[in-house]
């Protein structure tokens, strides 16, 4: 049987979503750290997503902050999914990184703000497999109809050819805020978060991270840490 990869959380990459209203038109949705449930189960699934927003009532405007490495792509699926099927305006700020199955997400927003210390990946799907060889067939199906939806939705965003989409994803690719913005993944380059590039993501899954993005404090958790207090 085919399941999809998932790793227990750290302390570095907890997974966490936080809901602020901001008065009764317009919400903030925080998405920071591993997509998809921990071990415990907890994390930022796609249920808590769908039960945070739907406590919102009937906002108007949505920003959704990203600063993830990504996870479950199918939790991730979800989530863009109930973000489109939304009446409300969506817009999306990566305050560090919207990597893997993050990136994704991100293609929800009706703009999409990235910060100038940013990041934003993509790549193919992965997943563990076990089983007898129909299983790891039908495995291997699986991930290669995730691949391209994935990639048509980028495609649809950034207006480049498939092809070209597709040969970024099997070399997991890395993109600064400017690239990203110039590759049509992203709007803007915002000023805000500059240290958002410094967050200690776990990267051991990738293999291409630029080395300046190693080994760095998680200033942007504490960002979010704030907001509950």
């Amino acid at each position: 049987m085919a399941t999809p990869l998932k790793r227990p959380a750290t302390p570095a990459s907890a997974s966490t979503i936080k809901v602020v209203a901001r008065g009764k038109t317009r919400a903030e949705i925080y998405v920071y750290g591993v997509i998809g449930g921990d071990w415990f189960g907890d994390g930022a699934t796609a249920q808590k997503f769908a039960d945070d927003l739907k406590k919102l009532g009937d906002v108007s405007t949505i920003d959704l902050h990203i600063d993830s490495e990504g996870g479950s792509v199918k939790d991730a699926q979800a989530m863009y999914t109930l973000l489109v099927a939304h009446p409300a305006t969506v817009n999306v700020h990566i305050d560090g990184w919207a990597c893997s199955a993050a990136s994704f997400l991100a293609m929800a927003g009706s703009d999409i703000a990235i910060g100038e210390g940013g990041m934003f990946m993509i790549h193919n799907a992965r997943m563990v497999a076990y089983g007898e060889a129909e299983d790891l067939e039908r495995g291997a199906a699986l991930l290669r109809t995730t691949n391209q939806t994935i990639l048509k939705k980028y495609a649809d965003r950034t207006g480049v050819n498939e092809s070209k989409i597709k040969d970024w994803m099997d070399a997991e690719t890395w993109f600064t805020g400017r690239e990203a913005v110039d590759a049509g993944f992203c709007s803007r380059v915002v000023e805000n978060l500059k240290v958002a590039a410094s967050a200690n993501h776990d990267v051991s899954r990738f293999r291409n991270v630029p080395k300046a993005l190693r080994g760095r404090r998680n200033l942007a958790a504490a960002r979010l840490a704030a907001l509950a207090k």
